[in-house]
């Protein structure tokens, strides 16, 4: 078949790589100037499964009302009348109950293993180098409360069948020696050996070149103006480039556009609860002599990751929902840097840092939108959170197979499943 897949990030590239290695004809449309420009960019750079947990819990709505108000704080809502928030958050409240929470752990748990295994065989299969670690993840605790309320929500991951281990603080400092340089005493922490980090836009920018050999055809700088239904299937995509407006037949298409994905698709009545929470990250150089980690690490408190790629540190996280604003915020990224120096204090070198933000495509339950729309040629693989690195080779590998009719070899709630 000729299928059109709409937009070059993690999620789009791997989406296309594996349509075509299923033997369909395959174009890519992207409106930055290269693959991976936007949203995968420079993400927080973990392959984690242990982040699984949904950010709609019971304990969820209590924290946000905390930290109302707090220019730095981990999740701020911008109070704005925008309709689109008030109904994801709304949406948000409804999956905060334990049974919803549960039940979405479990679909995503699932998902993440599945993807982690999907990118394990295919980093093997193309000898990607994107400096991968497979070190595992390591949560740690400065608070002897968070650290305590961990230790349930570490079984209930391994409960789902997530290797989510309960760790001292000595075996925190045993797994990540830097730690022994906090300025905060780490007073526990769980670990994940299984999980991995690695920059994204790197496997990204491989994964579309070894899908140029495979005859993908990637057209950049090209705008998506619309789509032009007929019969009840998508007729064609319209589309803008430097030549002018010109429109794209497929036999399918399938919609990767993030935030933007609403956007697109709501002239054609379908609505996605989706809406941009916009992230920062901070890439630093680590110099001779510095004691940077090498482990990836997640503060739990501050919800901040450390990536070690290379010899960059990637610190990253923060939630901002203020609509489709990208400007960086200094405080924000002035906490990013605060925050890491207090763990690191000689980590790296923080006069040099370089700062990010992109727009994560959240859903109130966290689970993404893969699958076929109620037009049986649009399909959809977005709506995937801070979790597309992670979910993006799973997510690319189960849509190509529903595309062909297949049912996915994970067990997900995806849209149209074939029967």
């Amino acid at each position: 078949m000729r299928i059109a897949v709409l937009g070059a990030g993690v999620i789009g590239v791997t989406t296309a790589w594996f349509l075509a290695r299923a033997g369909h004809a395959v174009t890519v449309i992207e409106r930055a100037p290269e693959a991976a420009r936007e949203t995968s960019y420079a993400n927080g750079g973990q392959i984690s499964v242990c982040h699984a947990e949904p950010w709609a819990n019971p304990k969820a709505p209590w924290k946000a009302l905390q930290w109302l108000g707090e220019e730095d704080a981990p999740l701020l809502f911008r109070l704005r009348a925008d309709p689109a928030l008030w109904r994801w958050g709304l949406g948000f409240l409804r999956q905060c109950t334990p049974a919803r929470a549960r039940a979405n752990l479990q679909h995503l748990v699932r998902l993440g293993l599945y993807s982690r295994a999907t990118l394990q065989a295919l980093r093997s299969e193309l000898a990607l180098d994107y400096d991968a670690r497979t070190e595992g993840i390591l949560h740690y605790y400065t608070d002897p409360a968070e650290f305590e309320a961990a230790i349930p929500a570490a079984a209930a991951m391994r409960d789902v069948g997530l290797d989510r281990q309960v760790k001292s603080a000595a075996e925190c400092l045993a797994i990540e020696p830097a730690l022994a340089r906090s300025r905060r005493p780490i007073v526990g922490g769980t670990y994940t050996p299984s999980d991995e980090s690695g920059d994204a836009r790197k496997f990204t920018d491989q994964l579309a070149a070894h899908a140029a050999r495979l005859g993908v055809v990637f057209r950049y700088d090209c705008v998506i103006e619309g789509f032009a239904a007929a019969g009840g299937r998508i007729d064609h995509v319209r589309l803008r480039d430097a030549t002018g407006p010109a429109a794209l037949q497929a036999d399918a298409i399938v919609v990767c556009l993030g935030s933007y994905s609403p956007l697109h698709l709501g002239p054609l009545g379908i609505r996605l609860a989706i809406y941009p929470a916009k992230g920062y990250s901070a890439t630093i150089p680590v110099r001779p002599g510095q004691h940077a980690p090498t482990v990836s690490l997640t503060d739990d408190g501050h919800k901040l990751v450390f990536s070690r790629l290379g010899d960059r540190l990637r610190v990253a996280g923060t939630a901002e929902f203020n609509g489709y604003d990208l400007s960086l915020n200094p405080v924000r990224c002035q906490a990013l840097i605060e925050r890491t120096r207090d763990i690191f204090p000689d980590g790296a070198d923080y006069g040099a840092a370089e700062f990010w933000c992109g727009l994560r495509p959240a859903t109130p339950s966290n689970l993404p939108y893969i699958g076929r729309t109620r037009y049986p040629n649009l399909y959809l693989n977005t709506g995937h959170g801070t979790l597309g690195w992670t979910e993006a080779c799973g997510s690319g590998l189960a849509l190509a197979q529903m595309v062909d009719g297949q049912r996915p070899q994970v067990d997900f709630p995806f849209l149209g499943q074939p029967g």
